[in-house]
């Protein structure tokens, strides 16, 4: 587990290690003189932290040239970390190219799909396929390696740092060429190439390999399944390059664990991360609150997903802020009692470690405004002092180390290609969000005071009673029979509009939508009624539907109609439907009714699952629950989603965190959280 990563774990009588959760920041010791060094460790013991990410964007004071090297200030930091009992997840330090690097070598830098070439002067300014970086890249990781193989304060390996954050997508030569490699070997042949490509249409048939090209800017719209393929090309070079520097650091290092840190939020799809998580040896993931109407269920879903991505095992959270960023349009400070609620809820989500960018706010540089554990104030501040309190609680969370999260009644399918695929040009509509739909059925979910897990494609989907895929625009047909054996063999699948449209190759399913969901479903669909932006229709169930409707047909008589549309083009025909199965059910859901839309049809698809809410019916949307369970007992976590005192009757067990009233309901306050064991294992 990640709690007995560290190098000095604690020990009990027996000499066995005492499970403890990571607490802790990005370290920047090079921002700050020596003098400053000595106060941070003094403030790490005082705040509780045990553990730094170190190195992340040092390469130019670790290499300040092409045969220079300089290690003995971090020797210096690393001894000092490890006197002051805090293990170090060294970074390779390879995220940010040093200036001298990009001056003699230019062709590193990643060029748009216009053909311009991205300068030096902030961060990430490679290119993922460039055989000139990895050189240098990696022989910086060997150096750093063979000389810290050993130091006791190193517990795990951190490669670069947020890989694809700000050069994912590269259109240089070296992509081209990597790109013809990959498609090789996913294809084989050009006329198979052809075929999935669908070249027969605007003359695109390629006829050597050289002829193809990444989706650079062209005159119109670039052949679909050459973006999506890109997209899957980009997002396998980023994890090619972290296999690359892994090999090194186990060739060197081969029992020190190596992870790197995932950017599981919103506006971050580039990297397939449940592609990705069997290349670490521990998940570990970067999030930060967006402000908005969702905000609170968006950390919830990300932390959730992350948990998912991790197969339910315990993960790291690598960075979240303490208060305001610096990167957003307007940057908001976090109101009391928020610091602690949204570290908590990744605990509760699965998280063993809870760290922040940074350790200490920077005076200088572009992210000099963003927050950190001590602020620009100091320790003398109410920011320091929340975070010394966090530390005592997570002190007190010990025993949560190493559980996973119990399984929920609810699974929702979370498929990044079905992402990428249904978001592309020349589609229907260029308003659907598919990461909101899913956000959308998660906070109706939420609202009930219902338990759901965000899961991935490569998950055991028969833990889950009820299965929501929304938008699952790209169903393989190996994944239409999966789907279709679940709901044969109990399961409740629901789906919703553009769902089961294409194959992999983005090619559609034909004979009518939704193409490889149309017999399970029981239904057909001619032609797609996206909507105009700002025009709903009315269903007669009470609800009202955005974004899309569907010319609806159904083909088996046991398919019920729940709903059917009201007003609209498609007035009186089918709206929402569910089609007996096995044991199980298979719905379609055709039109975005929101989440409070969601919120009330989902009692009548959750009543024949069997799964309700386990709160009382009083604090339903005001109260998150998740469950961990372990060697430590099972854990129950209460988070208060609002800015009120919560009271939570008939809940029992010891609590660890929180308190209780004078009749021993658990009292939660204004965004507060509350944990109980509720059983020992």
């Amino acid at each position: 587990m990640i709690s007995t990563l560290l190098s000095r774990p604690q020990r009990g009588p027996d000499g066995a290690p005492v499970p403890r959760l990571l607490f802790g920041a990005d370290y920047n010791p090079e921002q700050w003189s020596r003098k400053v060094w000595e106060e941070d460790v003094r403030l790490m013991r005082a705040a509780g932290v045990n553990v730094v990410s170190l190195a992340i964007f040092s390469w130019a004071h670790l290499q300040p040239g092409p045969d220079a090297w300089d290690f003995a200030w971090l020797d210096e930091v690393m001894d000092l970390l490890y006197e002051n009992g805090v293990g170090v997840d060294l970074a390779t330090a390879t995220a940010s190219p040093p200036p001298w690097l990009t001056t003699a070598h230019p062709e590193i830098l990643p060029v748009t799909d216009r053909g311009e070439t991205l300068s030096p002067g902030a961060r990430q300014h490679w290119r993922p396929t460039s055989p000139v970086f990895r050189e240098h890249a990696l022989r910086l990781v060997r150096e750093m390696a063979t000389r810290y193989a050993d130091h006791p304060a190193l517990f795990a390996w951190h490669v670069n740092n947020e890989l694809g954050c700000h050069n994912v997508y590269d259109y240089s030569d070296d992509a081209a060429r990597a790109f013809r490699d990959w498609l090789r070997a996913r294809y084989t042949t050009l006329d198979t190439l052809n075929h999935a490509w669908g070249t027969a249409f605007w003359s695109q048939r390629y006829g050597d390999w050289e002829q193809i090209l990444p989706p650079r800017l062209a005159a119109s719209h670039p052949n679909p399944t050459q973006q999506l393929d890109f997209k899957r090309f980009s997002s396998d070079s980023l994890k090619d390059y972290l296999r690359a520097e892994r090999a090194v650091l186990r060739e060197v290092t081969p029992d020190v664990p190596v992870t790197t840190n995932f950017m599981v939020m919103p506006g971050t799809k580039g990297m397939n991360y449940a592609d990705w998580a069997d290349e670490v040896d521990f998940v570990a993931n970067d999030h930060y609150v967006v402000p908005g109407p969702q905000a609170r269920d968006e950390l919830s879903f990300s932390a959730n997903l992350t948990s998912g991505i991790a197969g339910g095992r315990p993960w790291f959270l690598m960075e979240h802020s303490t208060s305001a960023v610096n990167w957003q349009p307007v940057n908001l400070a976090k109101r009391p009692g928020e610091l602690a609620r949204d570290s908590l809820t990744h605990v509760a989500h699965g998280a063993d470690a809870v760290c922040f960018f940074q350790w200490r706010q920077s005076a200088a540089g572009a992210e000099k405004y963003h927050s950190a554990m001590v602020p620009h104030a100091g320790a003398d501040s109410d920011l320091f002092r929340a975070v010394t309190a966090l530390g005592d609680t997570l002190k007190t969370l010990a025993p949560v180390a190493g559980s996973e999260r119990e399984p929920a009644g609810v699974g929702i399918l979370f498929d990044w290609e079905s992402w990428w695929a249904s978001e592309q040009d020349s589609h229907p509509t260029s308003l659907l969000d598919y990461h909101r739909e899913a956000l959308d059925w998660y906070s109706a979910l939420l609202s009930l005071g219902v338990r759901a897990d965000v899961v991935t494609t490569g998950a055991d989907l028969s833990r889950h009673r009820m299965l929501i895929a929304p938008v699952l625009h790209l169903v393989p047909a190996g994944l239409a029979k999966d789907l279709t054996r679940y709901a044969e063999q109990g399961g409740h699948l629901v789906t919703t509009y553009f769902s089961g449209v294409v194959d992999e190759n983005d090619h559609v399913w034909l004979g009518g939508y939704p193409g490889a969901l149309r017999d399970l479903l029981g239904i057909r669909v001619e032609e797609f009624g996206p909507l105009p932006a700002g025009q709903e229709v009315e269903l007669d169930d009470a609800s009202t539907g955005g974004l899309w409707t569907d010319h609806i047909t159904v083909t088996a008589p046991s398919t019920e109609v729940l709903a059917h549309y009201r007003t609209g083009a498609y007035a009186g025909r089918p709206a929402v439907t569910r089609r007996p199965t096995g044991g199980g059910s298979a719905t379609y859901v055709s039109t975005r009714l929101g989440a409070d839309g969601l919120a009330s049809l989902l009692p009548r698809l959750l009543e024949p699952a069997g799964v309700m809410s386990e709160l009382p019916a009083e604090v339903r949307g005001s109260v998150e629950t998740t469950v961990r369970r372990g060697p430590g007992g099972r854990f129950l976590f209460l988070v208060n989603r609002t800015d009120r005192a919560v009271t939570v009757p008939g809940v029992t067990g010891e609590v660890l965190v929180g308190g209780t009233d004078a009749d021993g309901a658990v009292l939660l306050a204004p965004r507060g959280v509350t944990v109980l064991r509720t059983s020992t294992d």
